[in-house]
């Protein structure tokens, strides 16, 4: 069944810990979202705490992907830019679906909800992301429609003798 998508639901207890147990879910299944496996969900507590205060304060929306029985199964934040020149743009960060859905085109819907939750929203035109390089992450964006504009080579240490390209794409809306 099809993932329903909910753009800011409200951040009670429960949220929190779904959105905890998710990325603790995803970076244990080799996802590429702030963290290096193993981690647990309170290692990836006060992060999650930061995206949704974040939420709490206006500076950024949640669209959450939710399952059949009203689970949370993915996210995406859409977080919005306060300087004057950069307004008709946001980030995209802390894309997530369930290791359990992925393989489904589950995580490309999940990249269409995000982009025409942007679309959306008042003056927005673009889409800015960051991903790891040596994943192939890069490749999945661009089949989503997004470009790469812009890369920094070993800028992402994930262990001590390995280092990630950080890659920078974008996504035109109009």
């Amino acid at each position: 069944m099809a993932l329903r998508y909910v753009l800011d639901p409200p951040v009670d207890r429960r949220l929190t810990e779904d959105v905890c147990a998710l990325w603790a879910d995803v970076v244990n299944a080799g996802g590429a979202v702030g963290f290096v496996p193993p981690v647990t969900a309170g290692d990836v507590r006060p992060e999650a705490v930061r995206h949704l205060v974040a939420m709490a304060e206006g500076r950024a929306r949640l669209l959450a992907a939710l399952d059949e029985d009203g689970r949370l199964a993915g996210t995406a934040f859409l977080t919005l830019n306060s300087h004057r020149l950069m307004r008709h743009w946001v980030w995209l960060y802390t894309v997530m679906l369930h290791p359990d859905r992925q393989g489904r085109g589950e995580g490309r819907a999940l990249m269409a909800a995000a982009a025409d939750a942007a679309a959306g929203l008042e003056g927005v035109r673009g889409i800015r992301l960051t991903c790891r390089g040596g994943l192939g992450l890069e490749r999945f964006y661009e089949s989503c429609g997004y470009k790469e504009v812009g890369r920094v080579p070993g800028a992402i240490r994930v262990a001590d003798d390995d280092f990630r390209d950080d890659i920078t794409m974008w996504l035109q809306l109009r």
